[in-house]
Formats: structure tokens, sequence, C-alpha cells
């Protein structure tokens, strides 16, 4: 068995999980989600764990018993906590702001660029440098924060652009002049 599939997923008590033929609905305070399920994997619950289990050895099927579970930790979590992504914005004069359901961006293009906001993310700007991005599903908060950070990504020389929060840019010399 996978080591990670095999390991029981703690259910909180403020979470109601509902498992139909195929799907597994879990609705908690931050929201619902549901996941479907490869045929050859099987979710069921005891008293407060959930068990993932697999129906045959099959190399696929292997592989998706420990993504499987791994899911339904992401959904609990989302559904319970939420999920976070902090960016950081280094320029001079680079800035941001939230306009109604759009991200405004001024990140040293002739123009500002505008993002729309997509439903079940909430973006906060606590400061005109950072970006604070929310949601209950990780894989939804994981790609807005990487759309934001790829329309300015850090350079090099100057380590300008949009970067996470605490992310390290490798910076390079730049042109030095040999006599």
């Amino acid at each position: 068995m996978s080591r990670l599939g095999k390991i029981p997923v703690a259910l909180p008590k403020d979470v109601k999980l509902t498992i139909d033929k195929g799907s597994v609905l879990v609705n908690g305070p931050k929201g619902k989600m549901s996941l479907a399920l490869p045929h050859n994997i099987t979710v069921e619950q005891k008293d407060d764990k959930l068990l993932v289990n697999r129906l045959n050895d099959a190399k696929q099927t292997k592989a998706n018993h420990g993504t499987i579970r791994a899911h339904l930790v992401n959904m609990i979590k989302g559904v319970t906590q939420g999920h976070k992504i902090d960016l950081e914005i280094q320029g001079v004069g680079f800035r941001t702001a939230v306009q109604g359901q759009k991200l405004v961006l001024n990140v040293g293009f002739s123009h500002q660029v505008e993002y729309d906001i997509p439903a079940g993310v909430k973006v906060a700007t606590p400061k005109p440098t950072e970006i604070s991005i929310e949601g209950s599903d990780i894989a939804l908060v994981g790609e807005v924060a990487a759309n934001i950070r790829g329309m300015k990504q850090p350079e090099p020389y100057k380590g300008k652009g949009i970067r996470y929060a605490g992310e390290l840019v490798r910076r390079k010399q730049g042109k030095s002049v040999t006599k």
C-alpha cells in the first residue's frame, strides 16, 4: 500500500462529509468542495476518520491512492481554515490595489494591468506592495498566485517584479568592464 494512502484522515467536528458513488462532498464553515474518485479508489468513514482504499494493485491505482488522500486532506483544511498565499512586489513605483472584483497592478509597464479575481478567491492588499490571496480550494489559490506572479516575474539583475513572500531570487552580477 501507499505510505501516505494508508494513513487515516482526521475529520474535524464542524465538517460534514457525504460519500456517494464515485464522489466525495465536504461541507465546512468556509464553504463546500467535491472530489470525483477514480473507479478503483474507495473512501469510507469510520467514526471521525476517513480511510482511502484501493481495489487492485495496478500502477495507476497505486499512484491515485496517495493522491486522493492528499486531496481530501487539502479539502478538509480548505473548508475549515482556508489556504493563503502572500506575494510581494519589489521595484520603484510598483504598487497594487483592489478595485471591486479586479486587481490593478502598476508594475513598470506603460499601462496599468488589470486581473479579474475569480469566484471563490479573496484578494487583499494590506500594503501597496503586498498581495494576500485566500480561498478554500488550494489549486485555485495557487493558480491565481501563479497568474499574478507571471505578469511581472522577478528579473535576475535588480530583482524587480512580483515574487512569493520569502522567495529568494538568484541575482546575476551584470555587465563588468575589464581593461
